[in-house]
C-alpha cells in the first residue's frame, strides 16, 4: 500500500496530520472545481499522455542523462554522486516539465489567457516558452526584488512576448508574486488559466505539479538501475515550493530502504531568523489557500536563491516531514555559494543558486556515508541566470 495518503480534495495524511486542501473563496473555488475536473479527466487519458510524452522527448529533450560526478566524488571520498541533470532541459531547469503539461490541459479547457508567478523566473520563462509555442498570450508576475537580481530572465520573458509585472506590496518576492496571481485568476478565471509552478496552493495544483514533474524520479529510478543495479541509498533535493523535489521523491516514497532528504535555505542562519527554512522551523498554517508549515515571520522570509525564497512549503513535503518519511535539513547561503564554485570547478557544471543547496549537502554527506554508497542529487536547473549576481557578491567581499 502506499505511503501516501490524499482525499479527493488534496489533503495529504488522515487526523491531526493532514496539509494540502483548499480554502479559498468561492469564486476561486469555482474555478479551482473546474480545474480539478479537467484534471483528473485528462491526465491519464491515452491521447493527453502521447502529446504530452511528445513534447516532453523532441521539445524539452527528455531523458536527460542521470551522470556520474566522478571528480566531485573522487575530491569529496565515500559515496558515488549522481546529478539528475534537469539543467539540460530546454530553458535550464525542471520547470517546462510542468508548464508543458498545464499548457495542454488549459488549451483542452479552452483557455485565451495564460498567468503564472514566477520566483528565480525558471518558471516564468518556461510558461514564456510554452505559451510561444503554442500562440498563447501569457502575463507572468514576480517580485519586484526578483525583477531586479534576475533581470536576465525578465528579458528572457518579454523577449518571447510574455507581459511581466512586478509585484511591489509586502517583500517584494515570490509570495507577493503569489497573492497577485491569485487574484488575477479570482477575476478573470472565465477565460485564463494559471499556471502554478511550484507544487504549492490549493487543491488541485500539488497534485497536478506532482504529476507532471514525477517523469524526473521515474526517469532516475530507470537509470540508477541501469547503471548500478539498484536503487540509491540516499536522494537529495532543494525545497522552496518543492516541485522539482516531489518530482524526484514520489517515484521512491514506498521504497524504505531509499532516504529521503530536502535541503532548505538557512539563508543567514537559521538563530537569525533571515531564512526559508518552515520545515525546519515554521508550524503547520495556512497560507495561499492551503495547509502547509510556515514560517513565523513571512516578512522575515530570505534566500540567496529566489526560487527558494517562499515562507510555506509543499502540503505533501509537509506531510512526509509529519510522518517522518522525508529529512528536511538547511544550508546557509555561503555554504551553497561555496557548492556553486565547488561543482563549476570540478564538474564544469555551473549548478542554479537553487540547485546549489542540494549539492552542498551532498558534499557533506558522501564522506560520512562511505564508499560503496550511493547518492542522487536533483540538479534541478542551470546557473547561467546567476552568473551576474554571483560575480556582485564576489566582487564586493572583502
Amino acid at each position: 500500500m502506499s505511503i501516501v495518503r490524499v482525499t479527493d480534495k488534496g489533503v495529504f495524511g488522515e487526523g491531526e496530520l493532514t496539509f494540502g486542501g483548499s480554502f479559498v473563496p468561492e469564486p476561486l473555488q469555482k474555478a479551482l472545481d473546474r480545474v480539478e475536473e479537467a484534471f483528473l479527466r485528462y491526465k491519464d487519458d491515452p491521447e493527453f499522455e502521447k502529446e504530452f510524452t511528445y513534447y516532453l522527448r523532441e521539445y524539452v529533450g527528455r531523458p536527460n542523462p542521470l551522470y556520474f560526478a566522478e571528480r566531485l566524488t573522487n575530491h569529496l571520498g565515500g559515496a558515488k554522486i549522481y546529478l539528475k541533470r534537469e539543467d539540460l532541459n530546454h530553458t535550464g531547469a525542471h520547470k517546462i516539465n510542468n508548464t508543458i503539461g498545464q499548457v495542454l490541459l488549459a488549451k483542452r479547457m479552452g483557455a485565451k489567457r495564460i498567468i503564472a508567478e514566477t520566483g528565480a523566473g525558471q518558471h516564468g520563462v518556461a510558461t514564456a516558452t510554452v505559451c510561444a509555442l503554442f500562440g498563447i498570450p501569457c502575463t507572468i508576475y514576480m517580485g519586484e526584488v526578483d525583477t531586479k537580481r534576475q533581470a536576465l530572465n525578465v528579458f528572457r520573458m518579454e523577449m518571447l512576448g510574455a507581459t511581466v509585472v512586478a509585484a511591489k506590496s509586502g517583500n517584494r518576492t515570490l509570495k507577493e508574486a503569489v497573492d497577485e496571481a491569485l487574484q488575477d485568476f479570482a477575476e478573470n478565471h472565465e477565460d485564463t488559466f494559471y499556471l502554478l509552478g511550484s507544487a504549492v496552493g490549493p487543491h488541485p495544483y500539488p497534485l497536478m505539479v506532482r504529476h507532471f514533474q514525477s517523469v524526473i524520479g521515474r526517469e532516475a529510478r530507470e537509470q540508477i538501475l541501469e547503471k548500478e543495479g539498484r536503487l540509491p541509498d540516499v536522494i537529495v533535493a532543494c525545497v522552496g515550493g518543492g516541485s522539482n523535489a516531489i518530482g524526484l521523491f514520489y517515484p521512491f516514497v514506498d521504497d524504505p530502504n531509499v532516504r529521503i532528504i530536502g535541503v532548505e535555505p538557512a539563508g543567514k542562519g537559521l538563530e537569525t531568523g533571515i531564512h526559508a527554512a518552515p520545515l525546519n522551523v515554521g508550524k503547520p498554517d495556512i497560507i495561499h489557500g492551503f495547509k502547509c508549515y510556515v514560517m513565523d515571520d513571512a516578512d522575515q522570509c530570505h534566500s540567496i536563491a529566489a526560487g527558494l525564497d517562499y515562507p510555506g512549503v509543499g502540503p505533501e513535503h509537509s506531510y512526509y516531514k509529519a510522518i517522518g518519511r522525508a529529512e528536511y535539513i538547511a544550508v546557509t547561503d555561503d555554504e551553497a555559494l561555496q557548492a556553486f564554485l565547488q561543482l563549476s570547478k570540478t564538474e564544469g557544471i555551473i549548478p542554479a543558486l537553487e540547485s546549489a543547496h542540494a549539492v552542498a549537502y551532498a558534499t557533506k554527506l558522501a564522506p560520512v556515508l562511505g564508499e560503496g554508497k550511493v547518492i542522487i542529487v536533483n540538479l534541478s536547473g542551470r546557473g547561467d541566470k546567476d552568473v551576474a549576481q554571483v560575480y556582485e557578491m564576489l566582487r564586493s567581499e572583502p
